[in-house]
């Protein structure tokens, strides 16, 4: 199946929205790839926490924090960055395999040390959805907004 590729560069606090809505009704997406990469890797220690959710008022609502348990959260990324050589560099990424068809949005949150930006890239596989999944996942979309 086709993919569709987005990428940016998030702030400390910043949220980006992937535009998904609209369109093919039958057309779903879901995260085959999500990578992450420092602004400036050989630069300050850094803790950022990147996070893909399905809603803007959870991304709204999101922390350096990560809680697999939250319904709106699709994906999160941690990528820890040390001055020192004898620090290793930390680097995990999960993402769930959910079929979406909706606007996502992408935040970053930075731990305790320094303010920096993060790189993301995320591909996102198209999928032909069957009448009934394509029911399914407007009614779990029309879940997530109340």
């Amino acid at each position: 199946m086709p993919m569709k590729t987005f990428r940016g560069l998030l702030p400390d606090g910043g949220k980006d929205r992937i535009y998904l809505a609209g369109g093919d009704t039958t057309s779903g997406y879901r995260i085959a790839k999500f990578e992450l990469m420092m602004y400036d890797p050989a630069g300050d220690e850094a803790e950022i926490t990147i996070q893909v959710w399905k809603t803007s008022a959870a991304a709204d609502a999101a922390t350096k924090y990560i809680d697999f348990t939250q319904d709106a959260l699709l994906a999160a990324g941690y990528i820890e960055n040390n001055a020192a050589p004898y620090y290793p560099e930390d680097f995990t990424v999960i993402f769930d395999r959910e079929v979406i068809n909706q606007d996502i949005f992408i935040t970053n949150n930075v731990g305790d040390a320094g303010s920096l930006g993060i790189n993301y890239y995320i591909e996102l596989e198209q999928v032909k959805m069957s009448d009934n999944e394509t029911a399914v996942v407007n009614f779990n979309a029309a879940l997530m907004v109340t």
